[in-house]
């Protein structure tokens, strides 16, 4: 460092001490949680961290920059000419698949020099221009951290951000502000030194909490539209195949490894209806013998009506058969158009459509896709979690009409779904061995299923298969275990060789549900498939041919993630995906709860109202048909009396007794001087107050009224013959004086 600096260190050495702490704490958080999101390379995410805690090692020992200003513009001006390099190779390799590579490439490049940029300035640092241009990278860390996730990992980074940032201010302001003062400084390490950056700390804390507090505030406050700003630049959404129109064998199982959160599912009414459902994503009716897909797909377009509502019309099957369910869905980020729901959906609300949540984009139409086989897809699949709510009618029909259905077919049902490749004549033949009882479809089916559950093992390790042969063979007939996508496939190629037509279809099991949270966590998974069978005039049901895999473990760990995944739920539900219909529905919880409560208060009111009269009643009802008070309450009195009043009361009690003992009761020195201070209250109250430094016989002088004077003086004499000269003074002479200063002044009082 220059001159100039070196000597603000020796004068500020405290002030700087905690501020080049809050600033390399400021730099380190906003690379971290760009590093967080998980969107860069490998060796910026392990080469960043190296750099920071190395220097964070040689900061703690008091160590100045490790090279000179201009090392670090030579070296950050040669990263300009690797710039071109990571944008076409580099960054243009970690963004391929996505939908605007070249966007996305130039963007993590940018982050790159912003990352190299702002390591090479924390190592050289010497100035105030370097310190700014240090916190405005940090602060340029979190605004690329928001635009990678704004997941609740970014909450805790912004949290640490703020406190780090408000330190970081606040001491760069007194360093520079005590510059050049006269007053010593205050030395790193001192007592006093010490109190200040824990003042400082805690202030920055408490600021910061402040302003999350109020931002809190402000932002469920204010006019609130769903725009989805930073969605569109989630680089890497969850790659799921298996819901499009073209599967191939094994893809599923793939997808079941990952644990990944696809979807949260919150229903209305008891939970325990949705146990047993499968979130259909799609269905699927040509088989080549490897891979199911539809042939010629075609879509047609599903218009929101005027109040915002996709209302659709399932086949019509009797009310007693069926049961409405609504729910809504928190749908992550996927790499499929596919939406999810319960059997038959009815009505959806949800933003949808080219466009929907576009940066830019005003005035857009929003719209679905259906397919043939009722399969629903967002066209504006963007990469951002989308909410939607729905309403479907499981079919509940009773095995014994599906029986009964008929068996004549529709043409358009023959042809698209008895489909056959040519198949390994075993296959046939097996399927008429498991049905040789069996005389209706359903029976067919449900005797399929049975066998399927019963013979075969489930498993994702396929290993062994034949990569040129016949998979549904081998799985039949060789391997004898397979997962879902082989069952369903076999189920339904089995029914297809026996007439009835049956259809390959995938989505999701419901998942593990959040008690905390009152919702299903459906993860990859829970990806599934299953078989749907026709039934004329009761449309499609499902059967599930797969047997159940691995029971859940329950613990401690699985109770956390519980825990986690309701934050990660509240946090998306009303921050991420927080609009103004989330606000009306905050307003009318807020209003309900706001008449709740001020109905249970005014109910407590008049219920303890109503007790209090209820007892001053039945006590003034037993106070009128008691003669005296009862003992206890006299006790009472009593004990109230004297605890309020003192000695003084009980020994005025006292005296009265003795006084009325009869003619010629003599009062002792103790009851003259309650007697004598009995005067002195009454006397008080009409404005003759004796000084601290009078005698008794100079305040019995000060009163000069004629009709008074007399009878004080003669009490007072008494008081002071039987107090000081043990001779006890008459009490009926005591009482008379005192009852003739009573009623002296109330004829006063009177006139």
């Amino acid at each position: 460092m220059d001159g100039e600096v070196n000597s603000a260190q020796v004068s500020l050495s405290a002030v700087q001490r905690y501020f080049e702490i809050s600033l390399y704490l400021l730099v380190t958080t906003g690379i971290l949680a760009i590093l967080a999101t998980g969107k860069l390379d490998m060796f910026t995410t392990i080469a960043a961290p190296v750099v920071l805690a190395y220097k964070g090692i040689r900061l703690w020992r008091g160590r100045g920059y490790e090279f000179s200003q201009s090392v670090a513009t030579w070296m950050v001006l040669a990263y300009f000419l690797f710039f071109p390099v990571d944008l076409w190779f580099f960054s243009r390799n970690l963004t391929s698949g996505t939908s605007n590579p070249t966007l996305y490439a130039g963007l993590l490049a940018a982050i790159h020099l912003l990352i190299f940029a702002g390591l090479v300035r924390m190592l050289s640092a010497q100035t105030n221009r370097d310190y700014l241009f240090l916190a405005l990278l940090g602060f340029s860390s979190m605004l690329a951290s928001a635009i990678l996730t704004v997941d609740t990992t970014f909450l805790a980074s912004l949290s640490i951000f703020l406190v780090v940032a408000v330190s970081t201010f606040v001491g760069f302001e007194i360093r520079r502000g005590a510059e050049g003062a006269v007053t010593p400084p205050l030395e790193w390490g001192t007592p006093r030194g010490e109190q200040l950056q824990r003042a400082l700390g805690f202030t920055s804390v408490v600021v910061a909490a402040s302003t999350l507090a109020v931002g809190g505030a402000i932002f469920f406050m204010i006019p609130r539209w769903s725009a989805g700003y930073l969605s569109a630049f989630n680089l890497q959404p969850t790659l799921l195949t298996g819901f499009s129109d073209n599967v191939t064998l094994g893809e599923i199982g793939v997808i079941k490894q990952s644990q990944a959160v696809v979807m949260r599912v919150k229903v209305d009414g008891d939970p325990v209806r949705a146990s047993a459902l499968r979130w259909r994503g799609a269905a699927l009716s040509y088989f080549d013998g490897r891979r199911w897909f539809n042939p010629n797909p075609r879509s047609v377009v599903i218009n929101p009506q005027g109040d915002g509502v996709y209302h659709l019309t399932p086949p019509r099957i009797p009310p007693a058969d069926q049961s409405p369910l609504r729910y809504s869905v928190l749908l992550e980020p996927l790499a499929t158009r596919a939406l999810f729901f319960a059997p038959r959906p009815t009505e959806i609300r949800g933003p949808f459509g080219a466009g929907a949540e576009r940066i830019g984009n005003i005035g857009h139409q929003e719209f679905l896709l259906m397919d043939s086989s009722g399969s629903l897809q967002n066209p504006a699949h963007n990469g951002a979690k989308t909410h939607y709510d729905a309403t479907s009618w499981l079919p509940l029909v009773p095995p014994d009409q599906l029986r009964g259905a008929s068996t004549v077919y529709p043409p358009g049902i023959r042809q698209a779904y008895l489909q056959l490749p040519e198949i390994d004549p075993r296959i046939t033949v097996l399927a008429l061995q498991i049905t040789a009882h069996a005389p209706t479809p359903y029976d067919k089916a449900a005797s399929i299923e049975a066998y399927l559950h019963t013979h075969y093992g489930y498993t994702l390790d396929l290993s062994g298969t034949p990569p040129k042969g016949d998979p549904l063979a081998y799985f039949l007939f060789t391997k004898r275990a397979g997962h879902c996508e082989y069952f369903a496939s076999a189920m339904t190629v089995l029914l297809r060789s026996l007439g009835v037509p049956a259809r390959y279809a995938t989505g999701f099991l419901p998942g593990e549900f959040n008690d905390l949270a009152d919702d299903y966590i459906v993860r990859a998974a829970d990806a599934h498939a299953w078989v749907e069978v026709y039934f004329p005039g009761y449309d499609w049901v499902s059967f599930d041919p797969t047997p159940p895999g691995a029971p859940k473990h329950h613990g401690l760990f699985a109770r956390l993630a519980m825990y986690w995944d309701w934050f990660q739920f509240t946090w998306g539900q009303w921050v991420i995906n927080y609009d103004f219909m989330h606000q009306v529905t905050l307003a009318q919880n807020f209003q309900k709860s706001t008449r709740a409560w001020g109905d249970r208060l005014r109910t407590f009111s008049q219920e303890k109202k109503r007790w209090i009269m209820d007892a001053m009643l039945h006590f003034e009802k037993r106070a009128r048909e008691l003669t005296y008070p009862p003992a206890a309450l006299l006790a009472l009195l009593v004990i109230v009396v004297i605890a309020v009043r003192g000695r003084d009361v009980f020994g005025y009690a006292l005296t009265k007794w003795r006084l009325r003992v009869g003619p010629g009761a003599t009062a002792p020195a103790a009851l003259a001087a309650l007697e004598y201070r009995q005067m002195l209250r009454i006397l008080e109250r009409r404005g003759w107050r004796k000084a601290p430094a009078q005698t008794p016989l100079e305040f019995a002088a000060s009163i000069s009224q004629s009709g008074l004077a007399a009878p004080v003086t003669e009490l007072t004499h008494l008081y002071q013959s039987a107090r000081f000269g043990a001779h006890p003074a008459d009490s009926e002479t005591m009482s008379t004086l005192l009852t003739s200063i009573e009623a002296f002044l109330r004829g006063s009082r009177k006139a």
